[in-house]
């Protein structure tokens, strides 16, 4: 166990760095050793241990910005997030790393953001299940929408795209329509336009409506009770329209609350299974 005597003597002198992340690629590698030693020896949670690791992430952005590169046919919007995606694998590297395995950090680093990368791609793309043939398509059609894009000025036709993409028209229709499948919106997404203000996207698809089961349950129950007699008739309307108390009934009847609540037993019983012998 190192003790804080002789933690002190192998203190390493660490330069103080006005803007880490400027550091070219080739000298963060040597500093990079001597932020690490000096993590080796400083206790967590001390400021000079914040300020090395810090420094080490600031660093060694480049390497994210290196594996995200890889990526760029995503599109700009998307790469913001892997590279936020690949700093997360870069903080996992540097709190894994130990300056005693005599490895490169970068050798070392560039699998974890990798790896975070592509763990992001797996839990968040394709809302639906798309073909890997149509997967592939997607990526070179976003390549193709992008060379074109630049060379022409506009945006590419499909017979345009076909001949760059050695594809047929039909094809890069296809891969088009996958790419919807790529990336689901939110119902809460907002949609513009709307003559009552901004609305959210959910509030233009239709939904199961509930009372649809108590139109058709009113219909089946219509035959049965045009069967009852006018008292069984009155007895229902009394308790389940002009929601009547079960004394109410009985004064009107001239009996008994209780034979109230058995002649609605014996009216319940007798619709339900009506109900069950025409489902």
């Amino acid at each position: 166990m190192v003790t804080t005597v002789q933690a002190a003597e192998r203190m390493v002198d660490v330069p103080q760095l006005a803007d880490p992340s400027k550091v070219a690629p080739k000298d963060a590698r040597e500093l990079s050793r001597l932020f690490f030693e000096q993590l080796a020896v400083v206790e967590e949670g001390t400021p000079e241990h914040q300020y090395a690791r810090n420094t080490l992430i600031e660093m060694n952005m480049s390497l994210v910005r290196f594996a995200a590169a890889r990526f760029r046919s995503r599109g700009a919007e998307e790469m913001e997030d892997i590279v936020q995606v690949g700093m997360i694998g870069l903080i996992k590297a540097i709190d894994r790393f130990e300056i005693s395995r005599e490895v490169e950090f970068t050798s070392f680093a560039v699998p974890y953001i990798v790896g975070e990368i592509k763990r992001f791609f797996r839990d968040t793309s394709w809302a639906v299940h798309v073909p890997r043939r149509l997967q592939e398509a997607r990526v070179q059609l976003a390549r193709a929408m992008e060379e074109l894009g630049t060379r022409l000025g506009r945006m590419p036709t499909t017979k345009e795209l076909s001949e760059l993409m050695c594809l047929s028209e039909d094809e890069v229709v296809e891969a088009r329509l996958a790419a919807n499948g790529y990336r689901s919106a939110s119902l809460d997404a907002a949609i513009n336009g709307s003559e009552e203000g901004e609305n959210a996207l959910a509030d233009f698809i239709g939904d199961e409506d509930a009372a649809l089961g108590l139109v058709e349950d009113l219909h089946a129950l219509g035959p049965i009770i045009a069967e009852l007699d006018e008292r069984d008739r009155n007895i229902i309307h009394w308790r389940f329209v002009e929601e009547l108390t079960q004394a109410q009934i009985g004064e009107r009847l001239g009996v008994s609350q209780m034979h109230v609540s058995r002649l609605l037993t014996r009216l319940l019983t007798r619709m339900r299974e009506g109900m069950l012998s025409t489902s």
